[in-house]
């Protein structure tokens, strides 16, 4: 049986409590792939990639989740400073694991904006396309305002990740 491989690519900047809501039910897929995006396709500012690597690494540890594992496929893939668009990446997972079904993600952002992604049409025709919304209503966003209101955020992402958030004081403006 051809290994069933779901590929969850969010900015996690930072990874929340809605991101593991989602985690949570993909439990029956052999992999599931974290893939912090490289460079935002709508130029979205995000904390950089090292860092939300790093933040993703232990949000995975927290979470505990067998299946679940981190891939910078992005920044392997991506040409310069150049946003990798989701079809270049199902494209190199597809030559990676030519065997497997690949299964794209789409979380609550992805999903309004799906039309927008390139070659969205091929992309629904090539692969699954899995739309799951959190069922914790935690963003990233508010993590990111609560730092910036220099408040608590432990009821908002995993602790290991709000630990690092507070020690390295990512997201701070002072």
């Amino acid at each position: 049986m051809a290994e069933s491989i779901a590929v969850f690519g969010s900015a996690f900047n930072p990874p929340s409590l809605g991101h593991k809501s989602v985690l949570e039910r993909l439990a029956h897929f052999d992999r599931v792939l974290l893939l912090p995006s490289f460079s935002h396709a709508w130029g979205k500012k995000m904390l950089g990639y090292q860092q939300r690597c790093q933040l993703v690494t232990a949000f995975i540890e927290d979470i505990n989740l067998p299946n679940v594992e981190l891939s910078r496929l992005e920044e392997q893939i991506a040409v310069g400073d150049e946003a990798v668009t989701t079809f270049a990446v199902f494209e190199a997972l597809e030559q990676k694991h030519p065997k497997a079904n690949l299964t794209f993600v789409v979380g609550p952002d992805n999903f309004l904006n799906f039309r927008k992604f390139y070659k969205a049409d091929e992309i629904m025709s090539r692969w699954q396309v899995l739309a799951c919304p959190e069922t914790v209503k935690v963003r990233s966003t508010d993590i990111r305002c609560q730092i910036e209101n220099y408040c608590d955020i432990s009821h908002l992402t995993t602790e290991k990740v709000a630990n690092m958030l507070q020690d390295e004081r990512w997201y701070q403006q002072d």
